[in-house]
Parts: structure tokens; C-alpha cells; sequence
């Protein structure tokens, strides 16, 4: 079965040929030009991914529509834009997004970052395989760290049985940690390890990330005991018994 993809974008031309190129690529795109078409879309077609411009019309941005995803939907984001600037792609990320495009960008390449999300998110494994990724992931499903449970086939997270709220970036951050504990990571080894090599250009965020899990994980934030921080090299996760 075709990979589902809602593609919001208010530029008609650009989004018509977005939707015909991804279109010959094998997928199935539906088209929403405001968040609330997007919204109609997203609950009649449930689809696998989400592309989202930043700047929509009718008063709801793509991150309103990124914050939304977060509660209601849990869907991977690519959030596509013509802010380009550091500070946007970090608010862009927290935010929810998986990945994030500067405008102009390459339909070609769109098509890689596609595949690549599905691949890291675990959705519709099997299309982005037929189209032309062949990599899994065949690691264990869970892994319990002290009180800490961290679950990858329900992208599901629990510190002393409560359950705990993170994003997806967060999440597989956290992920590759827990794996490998005392193994230390430098930030850019860290991104691709855990987010793949399209990242490597933002690996200066992955300390915004670091500091949300903390305040999400951790009883005393400034002494960590799960994410720890080994200066003037990265991180790692903590020996916790």
C-alpha cells in the first residue's frame, strides 16, 4: 500500500507540483492549503506523514498545526519554509518536527528526507523499503533503566510507572542513550546515530533537546542521573541500576 502523506502548503503552483513529483514517486498525497483542511484531511485520510509549511493563512501557523500533531495525532513532520535561520530550525524541532527544509529545496531530496523519517519513525516501514530503503532496525523493543522504561515499538516512555510526555526527536535521543549506557557520545555521533546523517547540521540543538529531557526525567535537573553530560566530548547515559 502507498505511503500517505497530507502536504499543507498555501503556494497552489508549489503545491501542485510537489503533490505530482511525490506522486510519481510512488506515493499518495492530499493537498490542504490552512490548517483547518489539514485537520479535516488528516482524520478522513490517516495518513503516515505530515508536510507543513510555516507561514499559513487564517491565523494558525505550521507550528500551531506541529503543537496540535503533538496532542492529537502523533504524526512524523517535515516542516518545509523559507525561514532558514538557526533559532527557527531549533523552535521548529522542539516543536515537534522531525525534520525541517529551507526553501528553495530539491524535490529530489524531499524524497530522501521522506523515506528517511519513515524509516526513523517506524511508519509504513515496508513503502519506504519498496521505495528503495532497506535498512531496520531489529533491536530490542524495550529497555528498562532503574525506574525508567522507554518503549520503541509504542514510542511510549515511563519513569516509576507515570507516564512521560516527550517528542519524537526527544524520544529517539533518549532511545539511543538507553541502549548503550556509559557509552559516550559526541553531539554530531549522537544526531546521526539517533536521527540520521540529515541532521548532522543541526547537532548545536541537540543541547535544547538535552535539556527538555532532563526537566522531563530527571528529580534534580542540574545533577542528572540518566543524561549525563561528560564535558569537552558530549553525553552519555548513566549506570543506573
Amino acid at each position: 500500500m502507498a505511503t500517505s502523506i497530507v502536504w499543507v502548503e498555501d503556494e497552489r503552483a508549489l503545491l501542485a507540483e510537489g503533490i505530482h513529483f511525490l506522486q510519481l514517486e510512488g506515493y499518495q498525497v492530499h493537498g490542504a492549503s490552512c490548517c483547518e483542511e489539514a485537520a479535516e484531511l488528516i482524520g478522513r485520510v490517516k495518513p503516515q506523514l505530515l508536510l507543513v509549511d510555516w507561514m499559513l493563512p487564517g491565523g494558525c501557523s505550521g507550528l500551531d498545526l506541529c503543537k496540535r500533531n503533538e496532542r492529537e495525532w502523533g504524526l512524523p513532520v517535515i516542516m518545509l519554509t523559507a525561514k532558514g535561520d538557526e533559532f527557527d530550525k531549533v523552535l521548529a524541532l522542539e516543536l515537534g518536527a522531525d525534520d525541517y527544509m529551507s526553501k528553495p529545496y530539491s524535490l529530489r531530496e524531499l524524497n530522501a528526507r521522506i523515506k528517511a523519517v519513515l524509516r526513523r519513525t517506524g511508519r509504513s516501514v515496508a513503502a519506504a523499503d519498496a521505495l528503495g530503503d532497506t535498512e531496520s532496525d531489529h533491536s530490542e523493543a524495550a529497555v528498562r533503566r532503574g525506574s525508567l522504561l522507554i518503549d520503541s515499538e509504542r514510542y511510549q516512555v515511563e519513569l516509576d510507572g507515570r507516564a512521560v510526555e516527550l517528542t519524537r526527536t526527544e524520544f529517539m535521543l533518549l532511545w539511543q542513550l538507553a541502549k548503550h549506557p556509559g557509552r559516550v557520545y559526541t553531539r554530531a555521533h549522537l544526531m546521526e546515530s539517533a536521527l540520521g546523517g540529515d541532521y548532522l547540521g543541526f547537532e548545536r540543538t541537540i543541547d535544547s533537546h538535552i535539556r527538555n529531557l532532563r526537566r522531563k526525567l530527571e528529580n534534580d535537573p542540574a545533577e542528572p542521573q540518566y543524561v549525563i553530560t561528560v564535558y569537552g566530548v558530549g553525553y552519555k547515559f548513566g549506570e543506573v541500576l
